[in-house]
């Protein structure tokens, strides 16, 4: 099979599971509810219920990562392909001296600049992204046909990989964030309240560079016949609501994020947003800008899933869900009881077409293994009789 026919070379061979999964990203009706990917970051687990000797996860991530998706999940799809993530933690969590701008950092250095106030965080932008940007966008442009080409060839690597009973689609796009990862919350939001002209620019810039990308990754979900469906993640809020005042974003930045995923929505390619934290000011702005969807929700800081449910796009029409049974209340501290009423609740009051299941985001370790079987369970049953 050739890279460069995309996924038309797999038309007539996808399974059930697969098959499951194209239906729902188009919004068909479907006795079954196809199960999202979880991300399970307890190696004990992933070689337990993927049936391998304890172990085996460590020594063979990428085999052991896929059988506990396939087997014990019995995943139909996902677009994250993070098979070594869990290697980042132990047992206990993360056991590292390092420290990042957002993990406790005594000095944030960028490019042998110390970032230590505002005014640097003003003074990095200006002398190293902005004209990065301007010639990162030129460089793509100009190889945009291999860059097309490249993107299509990965996607087809990874679904070989996968089979086809477990659909794989792209997690690729570029918008405009906050840039707290370099430059750490304080010095950035002091800069984002000091500066608002510069950070306004910065968002200028990305979204310019975010059209282009955009245009390309368009390009290569049409010419691949990849599934039509993209989730955008930027965490712009915290369980108290969002990061900085809604209204600086309406001036600042949603004109410039509505502008850089134009060229996508464009291509009728079904935008989602990933949610954490309280991000309900922000729904319908995002999908004002032409969002068709929402994955995640952290429904114990007053994410409304019931009432985002029944909102529409901008167009009209239903929105597509990924809902996710909750990693840090449900199931690392609940019951299997409690875990099968949450996923009742989700498919109760999800919408009935356009509906997965998953984990609202990566378990983190030390969940009793009682809970993960049954959230596998539940998936189980949902994929065989849906609603009824």
């Amino acid at each position: 099979m050739n890279n460069t026919q995309g996924f038309t070379q797999f038309s007539g061979k996808w399974q059930e599971r697969a098959q499951l999964t194209w239906d729902t990203i188009a919004l068909k009706p479907t006795k079954g509810i196809p199960t999202w990917g979880i991300n399970d970051m307890q190696w004990s687990h992933l070689d337990d219920l993927s049936g391998n000797p304890r172990g085996s996860y460590e020594r063979e991530p990428e085999r052991v990562y896929l059988e506990f998706q396939q087997k014990a999940v019995g995943c139909c799809g996902g677009d994250q392909w993070i098979p070594t993530n869990p290697l980042s933690m132990k047992d206990q969590g993360y056991e590292t001296e390092e420290r990042s701008a957002t993990t406790g950092s005594h000095e944030i250095v960028c490019d042998g600049m110390v970032i230590d106030s505002p005014e640097a965080v003003v003074e990095h932008l200006e002398k190293h992204w902005f004209p990065n940007m301007v010639s990162w966008g030129q460089n793509v442009e100009k190889d945009a046909d291999a860059f097309v080409a490249r993107h299509i060839a990965e996607e087809v690597d990874i679904q070989k990989f996968f089979g086809m009973n477990m659909l794989k689609w792209p997690y690729w796009n570029m918008h405009p964030h906050f840039r707290y990862y370099e430059y750490g919350y304080e010095n950035y939001f002091m800069a984002y309240a000091l500066y608002p002209e510069v950070i306004e620019h910065d968002f200028k810039l990305q979204a310019d560079l975010g059209e282009i990308h955009n245009k390309l990754y368009a390009r290569a979900i049409i010419e691949g016949g990849l599934p039509r469906l993209m989730r955008l993640d930027h965490d712009m809020a915290d369980s108290r609501g969002m990061l900085v005042d809604i209204k600086t974003l309406d001036k600042i930045w949603l004109p410039h994020f509505a502008r850089s995923i134009k060229p996508l929505i464009d291509a009728g390619i079904r935008c989602i947003w990933h949610c954490d934290g309280n991000l309900m000011d922000l729904v319908p702005r995002l999908l004002e800008s032409g969002l068709g969807g929402f994955q995640g929700f952290q429904y114990e800081d007053g994410m409304d899933y019931e009432k985002i449910c029944k909102m529409k796009t901008r167009d009209g029409d239903d929105l597509f869900i990924i809902a996710g049974v909750s990693v840090t209340t449900t199931i690392p501290l609940g019951t299997p009881a409690d875990i099968r009423k949450q996923m009742k609740w989700l498919v109760d009051n999800g919408p009935k077409r356009g509906l997965m299941l998953g984990g609202s985001s990566s378990i983190a370790p030390g969940v009793p293994i009682e809970n993960i079987k049954a959230l596998c369970e539940g998936f189980a049953y949902y994929r065989e009789h849906g609603r009824g």
